[in-house]
């Protein structure tokens, strides 16, 4: 299992937008589109990648819950689905129905976007605010595959709930860990 690190996109770059196919409705969706009037969070995260398997009940918890105090969510897949077919749209319309996915799961074919965002593993998360800087980026949480700490969105939550409170987020954030994006050659 490989572990990359997130590349920790400056904090106050503005959102990259996008307009990318969203894999359950085949509908175009693009930022705007999905953002809350609080704040925004951007996740970079695919099928079949431990990291994001192991987190999947606690992001879409996290979405659940935030969503409806102003927040929007969006997730993007980004890797090759030539080398990577399990990552494919007809997949990814599998796995958010499986996990109840409340949010947008996006195909990133070209890569464009997971690029413009600096995105180097799945999952990473980003958080802008309601005028689409960043805020936060990085982990959920300390847990990962196999080190028995439980997954409970502590570092993303945190973020949030200082949105919510008008307090600043922390900028000691730390990077997320996971597979790498899996890019074309």
């Amino acid at each position: 299992m490989a572990r990359t690190p997130s590349n920790m996109l400056p904090l106050g770059t503005i959102a990259p937008d996008f307009t990318l196919i969203d894999s359950v409705t085949n509908d175009p969706v693009g930022l705007q589109n999905i953002k809350g009037e609080k704040g925004t969070v951007v996740m970079f995260i695919c099928n079949h990648c431990p990291f994001v398997i192991h987190v999947n009940e606690e992001i879409v918890r996290i979405a659940n819950d935030y969503r409806v105090q102003g927040f929007g969510f969006v997730a993007i897949s980004s890797n090759d689905v030539e080398k990577y077919p399990q990552d494919a749209p007809k997949e990814m319309w599998k796995i958010a129905r499986k996990n109840n996915y409340t949010f947008p799961y996006l195909f990133d074919e070209s890569q464009e976007i997971a690029k413009k965002y600096d995105a180097a593993c799945t999952p990473d998360f980003y958080l802008f605010d309601a005028e689409l800087k960043l805020i936060y980026r990085g982990q959920l949480d300390d847990s990962r595959p196999g080190n028995g700490i439980p997954v409970n969105g502590r570092d993303l939550r945190q973020a949030l709930d200082a949105v919510l409170r008008n307090a600043t987020v922390s900028e000691d954030q730390k990077p997320s860990i996971g597979c790498n994006i899996k890019w074309k050659e």
